[in-house]
Order: structure tokens, then C-alpha cells, then sequence
């Protein structure tokens, strides 16, 4: 739980649920039992009507905001929109984030151990979804006490997941952000992830997900894939903004090391994440961005899934995105009209790529804002 005053929050402490009822995942296995670990902001109030679940993007966790007692770098991914006088204001909002099961940050994952085994569960942990996710979600609402949720927040692969909310729950949630997402991939998207899954899964050390009881971890591939990947989050305009052809040494060097300043800081991130993050989490991920798509029981008719929801939704998109673009938005606004739902829609001029929507953008706090403002708890 969050600790805070009027004007900044003071230390965040993460929390820890075990389940042990039996969950049936979407792929048909089943996970007998799991723990996920949450951080909560603010108060919930005493009808229980202010609980805000912001949900993770690929490679995010719990840790939305605030600091960590022993690590002052240590703010949370969306630390410039969640807080007291932000624009999901915890003085207002009783704010929830949790590290989705497969993560790599304390929720039961491939790198947790298997009771059954008494090791890593590595390769054998199952393929987990976006519906499989918000069932255990679900669950954390239930242990919380609460029925029914203000809003559902989240950018990327976390707007999937409140999209997903609306469609299998669609009495426990009231509002849904939906930001910089999409229905489902293009096959480019597919196949930038699959890219960096065979980064991954062809690194020598990475021994069939079993790494573990090796004592290694596929470094070389997964920090590949965090370059590529990192790649598709940026835009053009603002690479060539932050680096141009800027040469490291001022002169070229005729070889393969790092010359040029976008190379360097590739390779940095590279670094940085491939020390942070698991193999096995990041290939699970991916395939759940690969297999979301919930017009496809509904014939492809993006429309027909909608059918059911009656969240009133704030859809946001970037103009610089062109891995989630704008268009991918504009999808998901036309299925919520035909369905007569309640929608706001903006297209925010950005340079930042995909990656706009982890920023500080004073025009898109600002409508996010406005929109929580309205949000009566």
C-alpha cells in the first residue's frame, strides 16, 4: 500500500495474495495455485465505488508509482499520471496495479517454483491470455472487496486488457481508458514478435526455456529482442530528434563496434533490460499480444463483441504510433458506436511513437484528467 500527504506520496510497499483455487487457463491447463503481487494508491472509500485498475504493458509490472523506501530511481512506469493532483488522482481514486501472472516481478511466473516438481517451472509454464488475465484479476477485485470498478485503465497491452474487462465483465466496470491499443495485431506486429522470439528461443544458453539450472540466461537473444522491440516504440521523427547520425567519436571508424549514438543507446537498453526482465516472461507476453482478438469468436465482426458492454469508454491514440496506429484506434471507436456506447476519442499529436503514451504530454494528461474529473464514485 501507498502511504501519502496532500501534495506527494512518501514509500510504496508491495503486497502479496496466494490463490489457491484452481485456475482453468483458456489453453486448457490448469494452475492449481499462484500468487500475484499488487501495489494500491489511495483509499478506498467507504461504498467501495473508487477502485481504478491500471493494467501493464508488455514488459510494465505493479509498480505504478511512487518510491520504494531503499531505491529513490525507483518510481513507478506511470509515475507522471498517477498520484495526489495527477490526472488519476489518488486523493480521489483508489488506484490498483498488479504484475500479471507469467511476469518476471513476483506474480507466479516461469522463473517460480512448481510444488509439483520442487523447480523452476521454466518452459512448462503454461501460455497465459488476456482473458486468462482478467480472470485472475477477478479474483484480486473479489480479495479487495470490490464489486465493481470506477475504471479500467491502461496503455498498449494494457488497454487490451481493459478492452477485455468490458467484454467478460461487463458489470463490474464502469469506465474503460483504452490508450495507444488495438483489437488485435497486423500481421507486422505478429512478426516483430515473432522476430524476437526466435532472438530468444535460437540463443544458445537459452536450453529450451530451461536456463535455470543452468545458471545462465539467453542474454544475447533477449537483449536483441528488446532493441528490436524498442525500435518499433520510437518514431522516426523522435530518433532522429534525440540522435540524427550522431557519431560517438566525431569520425567513422570503419568496423562494427558502436559508432553511431542511436546504436549506442540501443545497446544500452538492450543491456539494461536483458539484466531486468526473464526470457520465458517475455516470450509470454508476446503470445498473448499475438493471440488477443475478441472479434474473433464473433466471426471477425469487431461489432458483434461489443454487443454486451456497457462501459463508457475514453479511447486514446498517437499520431506518430505506427505499431498501434491511430487507425487501429479509430477500429475500436467505430465497434463501440455501432453498439451505441458512450465514447471520447482523441487523436493526440506526438512525436514520441508508441511510447507517447508512458510520457509527460501536457494536452494528454490533460484530457485524461478531464475525464477522470467526470468519473462520479
Amino acid at each position: 500500500m501507498l502511504m501519502q500527504d496532500s501534495n506527494s506520496f512518501s514509500t510504496v510497499t508491495p503486497q502479496v495474495v496466494r490463490f489457491d483455487t484452481p485456475l482453468h487457463l483458456k489453453s486448457g491447463a490448469v494452475l492449481d495455485s499462484y500468487e500475484l503481487v499488487y501495489e494500491t494508491y489511495g483509499e478506498l472509500n467507504a461504498a467501495r465505488s473508487n477502485a481504478v485498475l491500471v493494467c501493464h504493458a508488455l514488459s510494465g509490472n505493479h509498480h505504478l508509482a511512487g518510491l520504494y523506501d531503499d531505491n529513490p530511481k525507483s518510481a513507478g512506469w506511470w509515475n507522471n499520471m498517477i498520484g495526489p493532483g495527477k490526472s488519476i488522482d489518488t486523493q480521489k481514486f483508489f488506484v490498483i496495479g498488479v504484475n500479471n501472472l507469467g511476469g518476471c516481478h513476483g506474480s507466479t511466473g516461469p522463473a517460480s517454483i512448481d510444488a509439483r516438481g520442487g523447480k523452476c517451472y521454466g518452459p512448462n509454464f503454461p501460455v497465459v491470455t488476456v482473458e486468462d488475465w482478467i480472470q485472475t484479476q477477478v479474483r484480486l477485485a473479489d480479495y479487495l472487496g470490490i464489486d465493481q470498478f470506477a475504471a479500467v485503465a491502461g496503455g498498449s497491452l494494457g488497454g487490451m486488457q481493459a478492452l477485455q474487462w468490458t467484454l467478460d465483465f461487463p458489470e463490474r466496470v464502469r469506465h474503460a481508458l483504452v490508450i495507444a491499443a488495438a483489437a488485435k495485431l497486423t500481421a507486422q506486429n505478429i512478426a516483430f514478435n515473432d522476430v524476437a522470439r526466435q532472438a530468444i528461443i535460437t540463443d544458445p544458453d537459452f536450453h529450451g526455456g530451461d536456463y535455470y539450472s543452468h545458471g545462465v540466461i539467453p542474454r544475447r537473444g533477449l537483449r536483441l529482442a528488446r532493441m528490436l522491440g524498442h525500435i518499433t516504440y520510437l518514431s522516426d521523427d523522435s530518433m532522429a530528434a534525440k540522435f540524427g547520425r550522431e557519431l560517438r567519436n566525431g569520425a567513422l571508424a570503419f568496423g562494427y563496434e558502436v559508432e553511431f549514438e542511436i546504436e549506442s543507446y540501443l545497446r544500452y537498453q538492450g543491456d539494461k533490460f536483458a539484466s531486468q526482465f526473464d526470457a520465458n516472461t517475455y516470450l509470454l507476453m508476446t503470445k498473448a499480444l499475438d493471440y488477443f482478438d475478441p472479434a474473433f469468436p464473433h466471426n471477425n465482426d469487431l461489432s458483434a463483441a461489443f454487443r454486451f458492454a456497457k462501459a463508457n469508454f475514453l479511447v486514446l491514440s498517437f499520431t506518430t504510433d505506427w505499431r498501434f496506429s491511430p487507425e487501429r484506434s479509430r477500429a475500436i471507436v467505430r465497434a463501440l458506436l455501432d453498439n451505441e456506447l458512450n465514447v471520447s476519442y482523441a487523436e493526440i499529436t506526438s512525436s514520441h511513437g508508441h511510447d507517447s503514451f508512458l510520457m509527460e504530454d501536457r494536452h494528454y494528461h490533460r484530457l485524461v484528467r478531464a475525464y477522470m474529473d467526470n468519473i462520479v464514485v
